[in-house]
């Protein structure tokens, strides 16, 4: 049996900075006098989630085993915290639970024909499967020609699987592929802080994050902000090297293929009639006419 992982500096950063975040005013307390500290007060937070001083301050030490979702909620909802937030809160409880930490361990799956065949119907979108550490694993035609810069990155592992936090983070040609390469590294920091929350022991995950933390400024300065993000979907914009421009819209959907492995199937694809389609179409048929099938990458060995 291994031990539940410590988690407490984690619980511990991400309240006192969402407190610090809230003024007065947005709690609807009165403000007088000098405030030594920015936003909230710990015995304001505390009278407003109902209970003591002392038990708020121990919670925010990180003593967050066997807290009850009663008082989560009345703490989530005092530090107005959204949807993502909320679940993240929660995770880091249920990761401290003194429970066998094998009931989280997360095994490598791989991709059953059924899902491969799923993206290669799709053939004017580009479809991909991301696991919880956003690893490329299965992707159709169109989106390895769409994402042909991450394929070509050195930042590719040793059977050519590209991760896309190692790509924004550690290859500088990323910010030429990406219009907005802050929202996207912003993004992509924010999703593996709320996948370390989720689990804990991963150890691929934790070599993920120190490897970035070691190399980039730019992942530890947004991995100190704390920002969690889940649910995520909108508007992208490429600069293609072939196809030049696109401006594509993207919607991540859960994938269930294993209990213990997370998958997201992530579909682009462009406004009807718009110039982003045509720049699409022409990477489709390219794709279909130049490239072969790309071989499904496999999940290494852990």
């Amino acid at each position: 049996m291994e031990h539940r992982p410590d988690n407490r500096a984690d619980i511990r950063d991400f309240l006192a900075r969402r407190r610090a975040q809230l003024t007065p005013e947005q709690v609807g307390l009165p403000t007088s006098g000098r405030r030594r500290v920015p936003g909230l007060r710990r015995e304001e937070v505390a009278v407003l989630a109902g209970v003591s001083t002392e038990w708020y301050t121990r919670l925010e030490k990180g003593h967050i085993s066997g807290v009850s979702e009663d008082v989560l909620d009345a703490v989530a909802r005092t530090l107005q915290l959204d949807d993502d937030e909320r679940t993240y809160l929660f995770d880091l409880a249920k990761a401290a639970q003194p429970t066998p930490a094998s009931r989280r361990r997360r095994k490598a799956v791989d991709v059953p024909p059924r899902v491969q065949w799923l993206l290669d119907s799709m053939t004017l979108s580009a479809a991909f499967v991301t696991n919880g550490r956003l690893d490329i694993v299965a992707t159709n035609r169109l989106a390895r020609t769409l994402f042909a810069p991450l394929f070509a990155s050195p930042t590719t592992d040793g059977q050519g699987r590209p991760n896309f936090a190692r790509y924004w983070f550690l290859d500088d040609d990323s910010a030429d592929f990406a219009a907005d390469w802050d929202g996207a590294a912003t993004t992509t920091a924010a999703l593996l802080r709320a996948e370390a929350g989720r689990y804990p022991n991963d150890k691929a995950l934790r070599e993920l994050i120190g490897e970035l933390s070691t190399l980039s400024p730019e992942f530890r300065a947004r991995w100190a902000s704390h920002n969690v993000r889940i649910h995520h979907g909108g508007v992208k914009r490429f600069h293609h090297p072939d196809a030049g421009d696109l401006e594509l819209t993207y919607q991540p959907l859960d994938l269930p293929m294993s209990a213990r492995e997370a998958h997201s199937l992530t579909i682009y694809t462009a406004e009807p009639g718009s110039p982003s389609e045509d720049g699409l179409r022409l990477l489709a048929s390219w794709a279909a006419t130049h490239e072969p099938h790309p071989p499904t990458p496999q999940s290494p060995a852990r």
